[in-house]
């Protein structure tokens, strides 16, 4: 048989159509793993590769779109990682026999990628690595990378594997309906991308259908020289009777079929929702059509990045300006309210900004419980009072679209100072069923924020004036795994965090050593300090509250008050001498106000109230 790339350039080449949807067809449900199904029903996946060759097809795709470490891990299933490849490979090549090339499927980790994740990125290059070297090994005649929605992490597969394997590699992208990937990257920007980084076909697949990839290879195909490939979904599915229905019939499949060939696309397929019958009019019209060399005119693409003045530190906002000039700051955490009156929030403010508290910490959706948004909230605080807000932002309830677009807003409203935290997952409150976004994580959410402060979005395209967020991050002193925390750290403050607050203090000598362990990072320490209110409030915060150590002096203390009142005095003078103790060392302190009691927290620095 030829060479895949040597046949690519003399004729339009068929593939085949949705592995996944025809063993759904077949009764393999959603909540199995598909790759494995190579090895507890491989009659089956070797029926749905005949039905694809007997509609055409010119190439088959191996079962193991999903078959890396990361996905089979998430099922208990990484130690069959090889089987599930060989596997996949040897049922394809049984039915292609030496007459049809098998491509093999390798398809996104499902998790995120440093510096936007916390998955280590020669960790992902290990895991398509291996994926790639079973693929090849077992005797694939070419490598198709699927459903990419990030080009950082299909750029990372490309280059990964480039290096270990002279195989064809096939690299599609997904879009959504606004014509560019989750991420915001338009098809020239990847297509340019991925041509550099070592891919031999470039192209998109899956999306919302043949008509929504039109417009996006029309972009591909004036940027780069490399085949081109287009693989659709049926259109958006519908679920009917529980079940997922495509509804682009084979027929209207066939009509674009036509459109790609006449645009000068060299490989066409089908993704999800797309069956034998799709494939088979699709054959019809690669043979109808002559193949057609375009007048491409290809466009010199090279992103400049913009020039743009930076928001020095200290303009960015008065609490930035206070730590700049090392100048001890203040700041009170507000939790926002259950419903939608910020009436007693305001008056608390009200008394801080009388006091000369430098700032409010506002927490977003804190213990996983639902309240107030932090990001309303911070708006009508700095509306109706003269204090500054800082607003905690959590990676768990947006996608990277969301954060963008509530971060741009937020600095447009004029909130400048930012707390970014991971946020507790919605199992740890009251509604453990909710679903946990994270797309990013706290260093990619960081490295995101300083985007911004830079004049990029997170794709690093241009927005515009650069923002000035004061971007802080948090920190656990006490961290079980204190090493690891370390780690974190350096890289959020690499990603451009500029001060940190840190979990509440209550053993000095714990924040003392974490200080020691960070001398060379020379980054501002915000103490977070907690007064404990009763000696159940401590054994809550010692047994509970990750990170939080609460000392056995400290817990002495509290059990031995002999009532509510005393208990409560106790605890807001152990919190102020904690505060004394450290005040030396740290640049500032965040004191939490427990039951939004302010005045508690006003005692902690000393105020009269």
């Amino acid at each position: 048989m030829t060479n895949f790339l040597d046949t690519l350039k003399n004729q339009i080449i068929l593939g085949d159509g949705a592995i996944a949807t025809m063993l759904y067809n077949k009764g393999i449900f959603i909540n199995r793993n598909f790759d494995e199904v190579n090895l507890t029903n491989p009659s089956l996946v070797k029926d749905i590769h005949k039905d694809y060759k007997a509609a055409g097809a010119d190439f088959l795709t191996t079962n193991t779109f999903g078959a890396n470490y990361f996905r089979l891990k998430s099922y208990g299933l990484e130690s069959k990682i090889k089987d599930i490849n060989f596997e996949g490979v040897r049922l394809a090549k049984e039915i292609a026999k030496g007459d049809l090339f098998v491509a093999g499927s390798i398809g996104p980790l499902s998790v995120t990628i440093e510096p936007y994740g916390i998955i280590k990125e020669q960790d992902a290059q290990k895991a398509f690595s291996e994926q790639a070297q079973y693929l090849e090994e077992a005797g694939a005649d070419f490598l198709i990378l699927e459903t990419f929605s990030y080009l950082h992490e299909a750029l990372i597969a490309v280059k990964t594997i480039r290096q270990i394997t002279s195989l064809p590699i096939v690299a599609q992208m997904t879009i959504a309906n606004d014509g560019s990937t989750i991420a915001g990257e338009t098809p020239d920007k990847f297509a340019i991308e991925l041509d550099r980084g070592g891919a031999d076909v470039i192209g998109i697949n899956c999306s919302s259908g043949p008509q929504g990839l039109l417009e996006g290879l029309e972009k591909i195909i004036k940027v780069t020289h490399k085949p081109v490939i287009a693989q659709p979904n049926a259109g958006l599915p519908k679920v009917l009777d529980g079940r997922h229905i495509y509804l682009s019939t084979p027929e209207y499949f066939s009509s674009y079929t036509r459109k790609f060939i006449k645009l000068g696309v060299r490989i066409v397929g089908g993704c999800c929702g797309t069956t034998p019958d799709h494939i088979r009019q699709m054959k019809d019209s690669v043979r109808s059509a002559a193949p057609q060399k375009a007048h491409i005119e290809v466009v010199n693409y090279e992103e400049e990045t913009p020039e743009v003045t930076l928001i020095a530190p200290e303009k960015k906002s008065r609490f930035a300006k206070k730590i700049h000039n090392k100048e001890f700051v203040t700041s009170v955490e507000i939790t926002p309210p259950r419903g939608c009156d910020p009436g007693k929030v305001l008056k608390s403010a009200h008394l801080l900004q009388e006091k000369g508290v430098d700032a409010i910490n506002i927490p977003d959706g804190p213990r996983a419980s639902s309240r107030m948004s932090a990001m309303m909230l911070a708006q009508i605080i700095e509306r109706e009072v003269d204090i500054e807000t800082i607003m905690h932002y959590t990676c768990r309830d947006r996608n990277i679209l969301g954060m963008q677009s509530d971060l741009l807003g937020a600095y447009a409203s004029g909130l400048h100072n930012i707390l970014i935290i991971t946020g507790d997952p919605p199992k740890m409150g009251e509604y453990p069923d909710a679903t946990a976004v994270f797309d990013l994580d706290s260093i990619g959410l960081t490295q995101l924020v300083n985007n911004f402060n830079h004049g990029l979005d997170i794709i690093k395209k241009p927005i515009g004036s650069p923002c000035g967020f004061y971007v802080g991050v948090g920190v656990d002193p006490g961290a079980v795994d204190l090493d690891l925390e370390i780690e974190r750290f350096h890289k959020k403050v690499e990603a451009g965090a500029e001060y940190a607050i840190t979990q509440p203090v209550f053993d000095t000598e714990v924040l003392l050593h974490f200080l020691d362990r960070i001398k060379g990072l020379n980054i501002p320490i915000v103490a977070g300090i907690w007064p404990l209110v009763s000696y159940r409030n401590a054994e809550f915060m010692n047994n509970e509250v990750p990170g939080v150590n609460v000392p056995d002096r400290i817990m002495k203390r509290m059990k031995e008050a002999p009532d509510k009142e005393t208990a409560r005095e106790t605890g807001i003078q152990i919190a102020h001498e904690t505060l004394i103790d450290l005040k030396s060392v740290i640049q500032g302190a965040q004191v939490s106000a427990p039951f939004g009691r302010v005045e508690y927290a006003l005692q902690v620095f000393g105020y009269d109230v």
